[in-house]
């Protein structure tokens, strides 16, 4: 490279660069930070079924209101309304025995009593009164047995009733249905996991979109951000949104690390729909009239052949060491380029702001240099 340079500076016949530049100009300048998101309800809820057996009937189809408590299905309640009868008379059961105990229990302590009696005055031997007593501290016992049956009776009773309701489906909140999954006829199996029978959205006039932000960007956003989403059902429309909060949980997927920054919409018009694709727009800094350098002329970095046809000989202010927000843009004047060091601002990916350097506003700056040859110097 250095060879290069001084050939170009010492030979006979003049290099030509030839140029392409832009002018720096002043205008509005948004820095932005881009993510796609899931249009979603604030509030889903999957509604499933606790216990097992064929659907007998459902009553919300797809896009159906429903309120809270409304039957939106049934499972065939048969075998359920047999337990409970069960149940039932096994209580019935457990209680008559209960009130046999008690009268076990009361002629047990006369018995004794009887005995105790007849020992005092000589007239019964030791081993019948040891009996008697044996047998009403049995009887004390079956009666606390038999309490103990009528509870688990009971137990069992309501646990059979609450498998009886458990096969009326009904909606847990206010809503709109947004999938069904079952059909008549169909049997649900909730031995391991409830089955998912509808998903209800709460309200489709409030949604969210979960957007997933990349980690070097989520430092520029915080709550009660604005931003602006399309959706590819209406391409030409910006929808307006909310940052209601920005969450810790990040997602790693293929090494690539994304937190979701949660948006709130309205949705009043019913237009945004669950599961729609949101490109999303943050804006994080804003500037109404801000001295614009396009960023082709900062990726500019010519090598030393080149530098040495653009400068020919004349100085260059030299680049040392730069600032974070420091860079080298080359200014055309006269057909001559030069180097100068600028401070730069906020960017929007295509442009950036200047703020400090020795370049004015409408100066050109280079983007691309092309080395042609060029006549001989002199006979």
């Amino acid at each position: 490279m250095a060879v290069g340079a001084w050939r170009y500076a010492h030979s006979g016949s003049a290099p030509t660069v030839r140029y392409q530049s832009a002018a720096v100009d002043k205008g509005p300048l948004a820095a932005k930070v881009t993510a796609s998101g899931v249009v979603s309800a604030l509030v889903t809820v999957q509604v499933g079924s606790q216990v097992s057996g064929r659907i007998q009937g459902w009553y919300a189809d797809f896009s159906t209101v429903v309120k809270k408590g409304q039957l939106i299905a049934q499972i065939e309640p048969s075998l359920f309304k047999a337990a409970v009868e069960q149940a039932r008379a096994n209580d019935v059961a457990a209680k008559a025995t209960y009130d046999k105990a008690i009268a076990n229990r009361a002629l047990g302590a006369r018995n004794y009593a009887r005995e105790l009696a007849l020992f005092q005055q000589n007239l019964a031997d030791r081993a019948d009164l040891d009996a008697s007593e044996a047998a009403a501290s049995a009887s004390r016992a079956d009666v606390e047995a038999a309490a103990a049956t009528i509870e688990q009776a009971r137990a069992a009773l309501d646990q059979a009733q609450l498998d009886l309701s458990y096969t009326r489906i009904v909606s847990p909140i206010d809503g709109i249905v947004i999938s069904r999954n079952i059909d008549v006829g169909q049997t649900v199996a909730a031995s391991f996991q409830a089955p998912t029978l509808f998903t209800i959205a709460q309200d489709l006039t409030k949604m969210q979109v979960d957007t997933n932000v990349a980690e070097g960007d989520v430092g520029k956003i915080h709550e009660k951000m604005a931003a602006t989403f399309t959706v590819d059902a209406f391409p030409t429309r910006v929808f307006q949104g909310v940052v209601r909060q920005v969450r810790d949980n990040a997602t790693t997927i293929q090494n690539v690390v994304t937190y979701d920054a949660v948006i709130d919409v309205d949705n009043s018009d019913l237009a945004l729909r669950p599961t729609m694709t949101a490109n999303v727009t943050l804006v994080y800094a804003n500037r109404n009239e801000a001295v614009r350098i396009p960023n082709s002329a900062l990726r500019f970095k010519p090598d030393a052949a080149t530098v040495a046809a653009m400068t020919a000989g004349l100085p260059s202010q030299g680049r040392g060491d730069l600032g974070v927000d420091q860079r080298v843009v080359w200014t055309l004047t006269g057909g001559r380029a030069s180097s100068r060091i600028v401070r730069i601002g906020i960017t929007d990916g295509m442009l950036t702001e200047l703020v400090q350097g020795d370049v004015s506003l409408g100066d050109r700056v280079v983007s691309e240099a092309n080395v042609l040859a060029g006549a001989k110097k002199g006979p």
